[in-house]
């Protein structure tokens, strides 16, 4: 009997490591402004895949930097398109598809009390505390310097900003605490629910605010290359792409 029970407990071990062992993981580098979609996306993609994914979030530069020096992760998704033409040389960024769109906006604090209008010049009033992003750790920075420096007032704004802050989950706290009336950002952080009550972007012209391209690329070192793929295909279906509109972006289409 007690033989038995044995062969029966060790059976059960064995199963159990077997299990464990063919479970296969996942790690996406994804810029902070995506995290919400992505991080649905995932859950959703564990429940019909044996994997555990992880996703490491934050500025967008800093993301690629951190997956070129360690060489572990499977998917990058960056907040703007320029990332991979900047890094392409590097040859760690491979398939890729469209999984969506950012799109630029000023904040202002809910119901807009200084009447801030939908223009760029308007981060130069004298009335305004501003803060902008950082173009050397984020996308929002990085797009935040394109768009300034087309309109010609980019050293400007930098030089009266309150802050240059590292990505857009730290300009959404700046707003949230109040300690400042106006903000670029991407547009969809405005409507995450717990942002809405405190914020809200006021548009500008497609010409001064370009939709972003949001790149979802498999990365070359990628030990799951036919997974992460499959993440791809899943994130710019229609069943990916109602998540993505679900959480503010513009869909792929």
């Amino acid at each position: 009997m007690f033989k038995a029970k044995l062969i029966l407990s060790l059976a059960i071990v064995l199963v159990s490591v077997s299990s464990w062992a063919q479970q296969q993981n996942m790690l996406i580098y994804c810029g902070i402004t995506q995290v919400r979609p992505m991080t649905e996306l995932a859950r959703n993609f564990e429940q019909t895949e044996n994997v555990k994914i992880q996703i490491a979030q934050g500025g967008s530069e800093d993301l690629y930097q951190s997956a070129k020096k360690s060489r572990q992760g499977d998917l990058y998704l960056p907040g703007e398109p320029s990332y991979r033409e900047k890094h392409m040389a590097d040859g760690l960024l491979g398939d890729f598809k469209l999984v969506g769109y950012n799109q630029m906006a000023i904040f202002v604090q809910k119901g807009n009390p200084k009447k801030v209008k939908g223009d760029l010049n308007e981060l130069l009033r004298k009335d305004l505390v501003v803060v902008i992003g950082n173009s050397e750790s984020g996308s929002v920075g990085q797009e935040t310097k394109t768009m300034l420096d087309a309109a010609g007032i980019y050293p400007k704004v930098v030089s009266r900003a309150l802050e240059l802050l590292p990505d857009s989950r730290s300009i959404m706290l700046a707003m949230k605490r109040g300690d400042v009336d106006v903000a670029l950002n991407w547009r969809a952080t405005a409507f995450f629910p717990d942002n809405a009550p405190h914020m809200e972007a006021v548009d500008m012209d497609k010409k001064m605010a370009k939709p972003q391209a949001l790149l979802l690329m498999q990365l070359t070192f990628s030990k799951n290359p036919a997974l992460a793929r499959k993440f791809i295909d899943y994130a710019a279906s229609e069943e990916g792409q109602a998540v993505f509109r679900k959480h503010g972006f513009l869909d792929n289409k």
